[in-house]
């Protein structure tokens, strides 16, 4: 499979712009992220922001940071409860307005990840895809991607990761402005989002036909 070459863009444009623009978000925003860590302070409990290990560019794992919106409810074993019972309402409205993720901000200035990518997933995911799949850790993760303003979470894995490469091929400034806008409306209109009472997407598993990948693939690639 070749091997991805970064354009000038990618390199040090797209680069600059999101230290450019992580940074002054956290200024313009620190008051909107004192107030939701205030509460969830107090709704959900501490620590106020979880780190997650996650897999990003070429693979490296780096510490995801979000607001936490589960809390730490667990049986009579001591055993936490399923993702579906400790998300509580303010949790969800935090993840459907987008709000948990502010704090990866601080990820973008650091360079963990962009501001436009494919979406840091689970490191246990990373024996799991193939070759085709593989190729979405060429880039920097981003807080928000081609993906999500196709469909979000209301798509297949395999959707998603064709979308992810589709990406890594056409990365340029034209496309993530179009990214950019187009997930202003997603937020806004809270679509392609599952049901409100799923806590978390269903677990990627495993591609078992490759062939799905690259028929979507060519197919997202016939309607340009």
């Amino acid at each position: 499979m070749q091997k991805h070459k970064q354009t000038f863009y990618e390199k040090y444009v797209k680069r600059l712009l999101d230290i450019i623009i992580s940074l002054t978000a956290l200024i313009v925003l620190s008051p909107i992220l004192l107030i939701v860590a205030v509460l969830v302070r107090v709704k959900l409990g501490s620590p106020v922001i979880f780190h997650q290990q996650r897999p990003g560019y070429h693979e490296k794992i780096f510490g995801l940071c979000k607001f936490r919106s589960m809390t730490d409810a667990r049986d009579q074993n001591g055993e936490l409860l399923p993702d579906e019972v400790r998300l509580t309402k303010f949790g969800k409205a935090l993840r459907a307005t987008s709000l948990d993720e502010l704090p990866e901000l601080w990820n973008i200035l650091k360079g963990d990840m962009s501001l436009i990518g494919p979406r840091p997933l689970l490191v246990k995911y990373l024996p799991l895809y193939n070759g085709f799949q593989k190729q979405r850790h060429d880039v920097r993760p981003g807080l928000t991607g081609w993906a999500q303003v196709n469909g979000r979470n209301a798509i297949s894995w395999e959707q998603r990761f064709a979308y992810d490469v589709e990406y890594v091929k056409k990365i340029s400034f034209k496309m993530d402005l179009k990214i950019l806008f187009q997930t202003v409306a997603v937020v806004f209109r809270h679509s392609d989002i599952n049901s409100a009472t799923d806590a978390t997407m269903e677990a990627f598993t495993g591609t078992k036909m490759e062939d799905n990948v690259k028929r979507f693939s060519k197919s997202v690639k016939d309607t340009d």
